[in-house]
């Protein structure tokens, strides 16, 4: 995607249409067994994987900027991506009347009287990195290799905490949906939550992945959905995990370096 721009003008009816489809989907419970009626082996490395994918043309050009390409090629890590839409959301437009597409990155950057994004590599290449890497998780892991989250629950079902490639802190965990009113018997949907600030467990940002178990041949992929909600199934979300890196550091990272 040579500017970024061009691509914000899809119709936000569609996209909504399409992600609502989606969230249906993930409600089969045959859909989380292992990936499952679709094969999830994917026949090249995730590089190729996001690259071969359109809903990741975007992530795959910042893969490249963050100078993180070989690492996508070679390593073995788990990545849960966001899609284009994420980007999409976060660096905005200048006075739109979208929806999703108002007052974030570009709409700060004007009102500040500074120069706005027009296209990716307008970012500098260690934010993307540092951004990027949120998503980003040191060898391979499907969602039966999580622990049981209930957010309701901690205290019993705390899911677990990981460090991610920059060594961060999140949390990730299997929420156990209910069938009829019987706790736990129902789909299970992985859930990534950010740690906004180490010192408070409670302070999760949390995404839905939308599709789980992606086995490229250097590890796996998770993709996120896109929060329109604030709770699918058992699970909690926040908008704030429609912002790339899941918070406005993003945001106040690129505008002090205008």
């Amino acid at each position: 995607m040579k500017n970024i721009i061009k691509r914000y003008f899809k119709p936000a009816a569609i996209l909504s249409i399409l992600l609502i489809t989606v969230i249906s989907s993930c409600k089969k419970d045959e859909y989380y067994n292992d990936g499952g009626k679709a094969n999830p082996v994917f026949n090249g490395n995730i590089m190729q994987y996001l690259e071969s994918n359109d809903k990741f043309d975007t992530i795959a050009q910042i893969v490249k900027l963050a100078g993180m390409e070989d690492v996508f090629k070679n390593e073995n890590i788990t990545f849960f991506a966001p899609t284009d839409e994420v980007i999409r959301r976060t660096i905005g437009l200048v006075n739109t009347d979208i929806p999703n597409l108002r007052g974030m990155l570009n709409q700060q950057l004007f009102d500040t009287g500074k120069d706005t994004i027009q296209k990716l590599s307008d970012i500098q290449p260690q934010i993307w990195k540092r951004f990027l890497s949120r998503y980003m998780y040191k060898g391979s892991n499907r969602l039966k290799d999580y622990p049981q989250i209930d957010f309701g629950l901690r205290e019993l079902f705390p899911g677990s905490y990981y460090f991610t490639y920059d060594n961060e802190i999140s949390n990730i965990g299997v929420v156990y949906n209910p069938v009829n009113g019987v706790k736990y018997v129902g789909y299970r949907q992985l859930a990534l939550s950010y740690l906004s600030d180490p010192s408070n467990p409670n302070s999760l940002i949390t995404a839905a992945v939308a599709t789980s178990d992606i086995q490229p041949s250097n590890g796996v992929v998770h993709v996120l959905a896109i929060t329109i909600q604030d709770k699918i199934g058992e699970l909690p979300t926040y908008l704030n995990a429609n912002v790339f890196g899941f918070n406005f550091e993003f945001f106040n990272d690129v505008v002090l370096s205008r």
